[in-house]
């Protein structure tokens, strides 16, 4: 898996931009001929089919608090670094590799080794304003315009070998991804990845810095990353590594955050939560985390860490001691009441102890407080259908779905809830959403049908049901028509 993500990287960043960024310039002129060349349109229909592929192979973290931390840290990014031209989306990656990546279209990916390997949560904001940066100075769209010999279809095939490679385990895939990458690959086009790099760190630091983090937040993190890679990197072909970090790199960067601001920042809550969860989740086993959290307690730099003490009552529950684990959960709320997962967890461990009363207790406390938050309505409603009262799981699932842009494991869940609540043609309707946010047109098009042969329905399900599928079919039947014009072009060339 790591050596997919470095090459999707390596892909998508590796031709030049048009010219190379002059060094004095903050905000280079973004404009040029690319867009008639790959539009942000498609751009997005890339990206977003290189995610859904992504998600297939089961690697990207779906706990909803991890997913709606990265999530909110990024938006908070995004919104100082463009004007609502490009919508984007940020996941984590189960690898422990430190590293992150970009996608077309304003996929923003992040390796669960990464989130641990900073220190601070302007050193993860640093990393993502910089992939945020590769996104919206249209990297790939320059590099496309930039050597048209290869085409979009051409990159889409090698993307789509490593994909292969990766979910299927094929190393004959890769490596012939990785052929056909090098011979694209001219030292030219080394010389303009670099820029991109740099133009990418120029911009990401006025953006770290106008979303209120430190913007040292990024040198510090690229000082980090190049002890990680250490001697051995250098053997490496220097394309094939996603993020080379030089001395000069590392000095220029530190030089503009030196001249930026440096607000007086503390880290968020959820940066401590959510390493600890990360840590939890991907330890080989609960001892091994509890024993890693113990020994972090025992440092001094690390007393009353909330993020240790979270992480320990995270591993108790893991290994069953509900008891021990509800006292942590119950000392962390009484000093932190604002922070949703000491909440859920204490509800967690009285629902695994038994006392259903005192855990909904919990769970509608903390709803009033919280409202419509995904993670802490995701969690109630498990414990709704656990507890066998799906219609209420139902409604406050079809809350969230009204108000907030679900996840996938959102409207999986709300489909598993009208379904056990009887409601069988709305579970249709859910799945039919389910399959289209993972890209399957056509079987959604087959769920709303069968929610519309479902009798009974009464007239606002009815007009829901038939809109949704005249949407579909309306986009199913312009593909083709657009697929049997590309067919034909091909013939008369």
């Amino acid at each position: 898996m790591r050596q997919f993500i470095a090459l999707i990287t390596a892909l998508t960043l590796l031709a030049p931009p048009t010219v190379p960024a002059a060094p004095g310039d903050d905000l280079p002129d973004i404009g040029s001929p690319a867009d008639s060349i790959l539009s942000r349109e498609k751009e997005l229909q890339i990206g977003r089919s290189i995610f859904r592929s992504l998600v297939a192979t089961e690697r990207v973290m779906s706990d909803p608090e991890i997913q709606e931390y990265v999530q909110d840290v990024g938006m908070k990014l995004a919104a100082q670094a463009q004007d609502g031209d490009f919508r984007f989306t940020f996941f984590v990656v189960n690898d422990p590799a430190i590293n992150a990546f970009a996608l077309p279209g304003g996929y923003i990916g992040v390796h669960s080794g990464l989130l641990l390997a900073t220190g601070s949560e302007s050193e993860l904001a640093g990393v993502l304003a910089h992939e945020i940066s590769h996104v919206t100075q249209r990297h790939i769209s320059r590099a496309v315009f930039a050597n048209q010999r290869s085409s979009i279809l051409t990159m889409a095939a090698m993307l789509g070998a490593i994909l292969l490679g990766a979910v299927g385990g094929s190393g004959d895939a890769i490596t012939g991804a990785i052929a056909a990458a090098q011979g694209v690959a001219a030292q030219q086009q080394i010389n303009f990845t670099r820029a991109n790099e740099y133009e990418a760190d120029r911009v990401g630091v006025g953006v770290l810095a106008a979303a209120g983090f430190d913007p040292m937040g990024m040198p510090v993190f690229f000082e980090t990353l190049a002890r990680q890679t250490g001697p051995l990197a250098s053997q490496a072909p220097e394309f094939l590594r996603t993020h080379p970090v030089t001395v000069n790199r590392i000095a220029e960067t530190r030089e503009r955050a030196a001249a930026l601001p440096r607000p007086d920042v503390r880290d968020a809550a959820g940066y401590a939560t959510t390493r600890a969860r990360i840590r939890v989740l991907t330890s080989p086993t609960p001892e091994k985390a509890l024993e890693f959290f113990l020994g972090e307690q025992q440092n001094p730099r690390q007393a009353g860490d909330i993020g240790t003490e979270y992480g320990i009552a995270l591993a108790r529950m893991e290994l069953g001691q509900y008891r021990e684990a509800r006292a942590l959960f119950q000392g962390l709320l009484a000093t932190n009441s604002g922070v949703i997962p000491f909440h859920t967890g204490l509800a967690g461990a009285e629902l695994a102890l038994g006392n259903r009363e005192a855990a909904f207790a919990t769970y509608e406390k903390a709803m009033d407080l919280f409202p419509r938050n995904t993670p802490l309505t995701v969690r109630y409603a498990e414990a709704l259908l656990g507890a066998g009262q799906p219609k209420k799981a139902h409604a406050i699932l079809l809350d969230l779905l009204n108000n907030v842009p679900p996840t996938a494991e959102q409207v999986r869940l709300i489909a598993l809830a009208a379904s056990a609540a009887g409601d069988t043609a709305d579970a249709y309707y859910y799945m039919a959403e389910l399959h289209l946010i993972r890209g399957d047109v056509v079987m959604a098009a087959d769920q709303l049908r069968l929610a519309l042969s479902i009798p009974g329905l009464d007239s606002v399900q009815k007009a829901r049901f038939t809109s949704r599928l005249a949407e579909i079919q309306e986009w199913l039947d312009r593909e083709q028509r657009s697929r049997r014009q590309q067919t034909s072009a091909g013939k008369l060339q």
